[in-house]
Order: structure tokens, then sequence, then C-alpha cells
């Protein structure tokens, strides 16, 4: 591993996991028999890589401690901001996996709740030595929360005219299953008073990537599952599992568009595949 912050490189390696993508599936809406089939669905490489940090280095929040790979920014809140992901080739299971991991940026900002950061790690996954998903995550820092609910600025007004839609029902439950099957400690998605007291949230969190994992899984069932070249999403505002949310789409050509919004309309979620 080379120096803290920048540059910072981290490599892991698992083997592919098809029942991993199998318990998936049970998270939703329409669960999808994967059958005899040895090919990992997509963003389901977000259920591999499993870190076994030891307790003594995880922090008050449930995640590792920064320092080590990713910067210690100062910064106490985490969310993952989004990602952008382009799918070289399919993952089978039992392929050798290995991740190579490097911090390319970290960008400290003033936003209007406060101070944040910005860090975008790249990663490059092989399957048998061969290079097969190249993805850039943007993790995004803020400041400590003030007790109460997190300032945030008004949610920008989802589409009206989406081709196919569908309802989200989050609980904890759910909620739970997608972090163990991701091995994601991190409070807000499980700790009701961690996530409202401490981070200032309105509820348990529903993860960014089980959006994004939502969100392709409802393109495949309105497209036949036609394979797709890449896929970027992007988390503009929190959905909690106090109520249900929207997930639609609309389809132009080669490329889809797609967004998440709260049960009052407010964007929460965008974002954009294009097809193989």
């Amino acid at each position: 591993m080379t120096a803290i912050g920048q540059d910072a490189v981290q490599v892991l390696e698992d083997r592919a996991d098809l029942q991993r993508a199998r318990l998936l599936q049970s998270i939703l809406p329409v669960p999808r028999s994967l059958g005899d089939t040895s090919e990992l669905p997509l963003l389901s490489h977000w259920c591999q890589f499993h870190q076994a940090v030891v307790l003594a280095d995880v922090g008050r929040d449930g995640h590792p401690s920064v320092g080590d790979f990713i910067p210690d920014t100062g910064l106490p809140r985490r969310m993952w901001a989004g990602s952008r992901v382009e799918f070289l080739a399919q993952l089978h299971d039992g392929a050798a996996l290995k991740k190579v991991s490097t911090v390319k940026a970290v960008t400290p900002k003033e936003g209007r709740s406060g101070k944040l950061c910005f860090v975008t790690v790249s990663h490059e996954i092989y399957a048998d030595d061969r290079l097969s998903i190249r993805e850039e995550q943007d993790l995004v820092y803020r400041e400590a929360a003030a007790g109460k609910a997190a300032a945030m600025p008004a949610p920008e007004e989802a589409p009206q005219d989406p081709h196919f839609t569908d309802t989200i029902r989050p609980d904890p439950v759910m909620l739970f299953r997608y972090s163990a099957l991701t091995f994601n400690s991190h409070r807000i998605h499980y700790d009701r008073e961690h996530a409202v007291h401490v981070e200032g949230h309105g509820g348990l969190v529903v993860h960014g990537p089980l959006i994004a994992t939502l969100l392709v899984d409802l393109l495949g069932r309105n497209t036949a599952w036609r394979p797709l070249r890449n896929f970027t999403f992007k988390a503009l505002s929190p959905l909690y599992d106090i109520a249900p949310f929207e997930i639609s789409g609309r389809l132009q050509d080669a490329r889809a568009t797609l967004w998440a919004h709260s049960e009052a309309g407010g964007l929460a979620v965008t974002a954009q595949a294009e097809f193989a």
C-alpha cells in the first residue's frame, strides 16, 4: 500500500459466489430465478470482496476506521454518492477475483450544509486474470450532525413521464439483508438511534448501491435482460425506511434513464445505462 491519501492502493481477492447473487434476489421486488446459469447478475460484484476488519479497527459509525486506505478527512459522516461502472466481461461462479482499488482524488468543498469532502476511488476487478469491471466510486464525507435531521436543500422534482415504474417499500429487514450480503456494518442502515440522533437522518437510510441495484433490476425486467455496457448512478438525497419510494425508467434508443424518488416526489437518485 502506498502513502495515505491520493494514489493509495488496496488489493483484495475473493472467489465469485453465485449463492450471494441468489440471496440478493430475495430482496428484490420480483425475485429472478438464476436457474443453472453460472453468470453473476450485474452489480452483484458489490456483494463480493468482504473485508473482515477486526472490531478494534472499526469506527463509531460501524465502518472500518479511516486513515489507512481511505484518508482521514476529519469529517465523520460518510455516504456513497455514486458510481460509474463499465462492464467488460461477465463474472462467472467460482472465478478467482482480484480487485485493485486506488484513491484517485480527495476534494474538499463547502456546501450549504457545511464542510464536505469527496473521495474518488477507482476499482479494477479481474476474474481469472481478465479485466472484467472498471468502476469509479464517489464517497462524500460531511461534518457531524447537530442532533436533528440533516440540513439538506429541497430535492429536485422527479420526471413525470416514465416508460415503466415500480413501488419499493423498504423496511429494516430489507436493509439488514443487504448490509449482511455486502458485509456493510455502517450503522445508519440498521441502528435507528445512531442514524437519527447521531448522524441526523430521518430514519434508517436505504443504501445507495441497493437503490442502484433495484434500478438495474427494473430495467432488466422491462427489456428482457438486455446486457449493459455501462451504468452510472448519482445519489442526490437520502431515502428512508419510513415510507415507500418509486423507481422508474425511460428508454431512448441504446440508452436508458432511470431514477428513484420519494413518496413526495423529490428526486433521490438518478442513473443512466447504455446497452451493449
